[in-house]
């Protein structure tokens, strides 16, 4: 069974270009790079070169004559005489990347061939990527594939591109959904949660029409990622950056959801951790919400690095992470509030990177004036607030009436109710989410 994905799009219009370059695709450990790439390329190509740095360690000494197309070509089939190398009709896949990154060297020289088409992929890219992009600068295109969106959920749950666009057409025109409109997509909405977006955990859930075994496929991933930490973190220590990988969950738990450091254990410095975040961003397992200086634009540089939140990438990874009380709470009651919030704003923070929007938050010394996200258009600066109750957002209030921040006109409230608007503020239920990127584009 082949779930639809984004990237399939991605690729089929990547191939109708006549000038097209190398393409690496990039993601967290099973987020589904090499399912969805032999998808495509079973429609689209005659003849298939797949090669696996990891599975096949012995096509790492294809480099070993040079770096051109015809020196890697000639390697590829001493090592394996029955492919077929047919110009024009011949896609060469190199997986797992990050076990032999030096590979992307030759992707100039397949680009300024033209004869084959190639496609990289792997995982942890993020901590070879400034080799990788000074081997091939200018001669490849990236894309970053993460786990299912709230969109490709509801597509895999047989809802089509009308559906979609209702829900969209609803924000557009600030029509409130229909009772039953609410309830069915609030509870998709928490299906989704609980499942989070993982290739393997939608296919069972999918198959079976239950959270049958999804739990426990959940666990493995999370054991996946950690042994990758032992794996590939050889300058850092490994144990830090599991500690503080697991101590996410219970760091979003508090009222004050910065990332402290010595709430890992009562001695430890930020010192202690340096680069341990950075290693955890890159292998696209967390996302990374910076603390802004000031309310304005630009947002880029104007941030504090010590200051900062941490979520999953994947917010049903973080739920299969809770105690085994409140995920009973959670699952029993549907009640994602169950953490003081912390589960509706990391879906809300991975729903935005997914539109690839980059996190930042504020908090003002001496004040209870604090923002959970903020967003930009080309002009404007959107502050975003997740309530995970219905009380009046008194931030967005002050944000959007002080003149203190002429950047900000009005700004997002995700919650739990109905569309609406009032006092420049747009208020949409949390599954709404997924659509602020079209939204903003649009209003």
């Amino acid at each position: 069974m082949y779930l639809k994905r984004k990237i399939d799009e991605f690729l089929i219009n990547w191939k109708k270009q006549t000038d097209r370059k190398p393409l690496i695709i990039k993601g967290a450990r099973q987020t589904g790079k090499t399912y969805s790439i032999l998808h495509f390329i079973e429609n689209n190509y005659k003849n298939k070169i797949y090669i696996n740095f990891a599975l096949e360690p012995k096509y790492k000494r294809i480099t070993d004559d040079g770096y051109t197309c015809t020196d890697i070509i000639k390697n590829i089939s001493r090592i394996s005489p029955n492919y077929t190398f047919e110009p024009k009709q011949t896609v060469i896949v190199f997986d797992e990347l990050q076990e032999h990154p030096d590979i992307a060297t030759s992707l100039k020289s397949f680009c300024l061939d033209g004869s084959f088409d190639v496609i990289c992929s792997g995982s942890l890219l993020g901590l070879h990527y400034k080799k990788i992009h000074s081997n091939s600068v200018g001669y490849k295109t990236d894309y970053e594939l993460h786990s299912f969106d709230f969109e490709e959920f509801l597509w895999a749950k047989g809802y089509d591109e009308n559906f979609i666009d209702e829900i969209y057409k609803s924000m557009k025109f600030l029509k409130p959904f229909s009772n039953a409109m609410m309830e069915l997509c609030a509870n998709l909405f928490i299906d989704f949660c609980i499942l989070g977006g993982m290739p393997a955990v939608i296919e069972q859930y999918i198959e079976t029409g239950t959270f049958s075994k999804t739990l426990e496929i959940q666990n493995q991933i999370a054991l996946d990622y950690e042994e990758d930490i032992r794996k590939y973190a050889e300058s850092l220590d490994q144990a830090k950056i599991i500690s503080m990988f697991r101590n996410i969950p219970s760091q979003l738990a508090k009222e004050n959801k910065k990332f402290q450091f010595n709430k890992i254990s009562k001695n430890s410095r930020s010192r202690d951790f340096q680069g341990c975040k950075e290693w955890l961003s890159d292998a696209g397992v967390i996302n990374i919400c910076y603390c802004l200086n000031f309310p304005e634009l630009p947002l880029k540089g104007n941030y504090d690095e010590s200051k900062f939140k941490l979520y999953y990438a994947d917010t049903g990874l973080l739920i299969a992470a809770l105690d085994d009380e409140a995920q009973e709470d959670l699952r029993a009651n549907k009640n994602l509030g169950v953490y003081k919030g912390a589960l509706y704003e990391n879906f809300i923070a991975e729903a935005l990177v997914k539109q690839q929007f980059k996190l930042y938050y504020y908090t003002k010394e001496n004040s209870t004036l604090e923002e959970d996200f903020f967003i930009r258009t080309a002009d404007k600066l959107i502050p975003l607030e997740v309530k995970s109750n219905t009380h009046k957002s008194k931030s967005l209030s002050t944000l959007i009436k002080s003149a203190s921040y002429p950047e900000i006109k009005y700004g997002i409230k995700l919650f739990a109710g109905n569309i609406g608007y009032s006092n420049n503020i747009y208020s949409f239920p949390y599954f709404c989410a997924f659509l602020l990127k079209r939204f903003l584009v649009n209003l």
